[in-house]
């Protein structure tokens, strides 16, 4: 059968890979990603398209939430594939005649890629077909200190994201590092961790006998959760 249309094989990213290299202009001039953020997490995220209702509501939540961001040493990086200028114009729209929710006067203080060559949003596997083959989705990366991809969520263009779960994210991926623990459904700072599976029949016995001091409680050999202070937590995890 003959092809109508030209097809592009992308590569998608993959969690625990080094994040793919790339050299962008910004609203706050040029950037080397992810060099240029070494030792601090990275939320790398993409949008549609600028001057849409649902790209603003997000942008002004992030803009508000960048300050927490930061003390948990995360910084945002946006990206849609309009042009420079238009960047522009539509954050200072927002800045000046948008208000929602509570939020106005809202400065976006973070960069904005541009990207009209899409050549980046392909790199990211931002652009899906299914979708469009013009705007790319709602994709999030989390990166850490090392440029390694730790996570990534995808939204349909007409979903705006939870920004509350970003955060959550974030923290518990911090929490895991820092602790060598792994959190359950629905965790936040302060609720019990879960402990790695026993590796042997022994340190199975172990645990169901109460002999293993790293741990609180069992539910069975393989489900063992540990307390872990809140204060504790966010004294390892925030900034401040």
């Amino acid at each position: 059968m003959e092809q109508t249309q030209e097809q592009q094989v992308v590569s998608m990213p993959r969690i625990g890979e080094p994040a793919p290299e790339f050299k962008a202009v910004t609203t706050q001039g040029d950037i080397n990603f992810p060099s240029d953020y070494k030792g601090s997490w990275v939320i790398l995220f993409s949008h549609p398209a600028d001057f849409t209702p649902v790209c603003t509501s997000e942008f002004m939540t992030f803009a508000t939430m960048e300050k927490q961001f930061a003390q948990a040493n995360c910084k945002l990086v946006g990206l849609s594939v309009d042009g420079l200028y238009s960047h522009i114009a539509w954050l200072r729209t927002i800045k000046d005649k948008i208000e929602y929710r509570g939020m106005k006067d809202v400065e976006v203080k973070f960069p904005l890629i541009e990207d009209i060559t899409m050549n980046v949003a392909k790199k990211y596997g931002m652009i899906q077909p299914g979708e469009s083959n013009t705007k790319a989705v709602r994709a999030v990366f989390f990166v850490d200190p090392k440029g390694i991809i730790r996570a990534i969520i995808y939204y349909p263009l007409s979903l705006g994201r939870n920004f509350d779960e970003l955060y959550r994210a974030l923290i518990a991926m911090k929490t895991a590092d820092e602790f060598g623990v792994a959190t359950p459904a629905d965790w936040r700072a302060g609720d019990d961790v879960i402990i790695s599976p026993a590796g042997s029949c022994n340190a199975a016995k172990d645990r169901m006998d109460g002999k293993d001091s790293n741990i609180d409680e069992c539910k069975d050999w393989f489900f063992c959760t540990k307390k872990l202070d809140k204060d504790k937590v966010l004294k390892a995890v925030i900034k401040g």
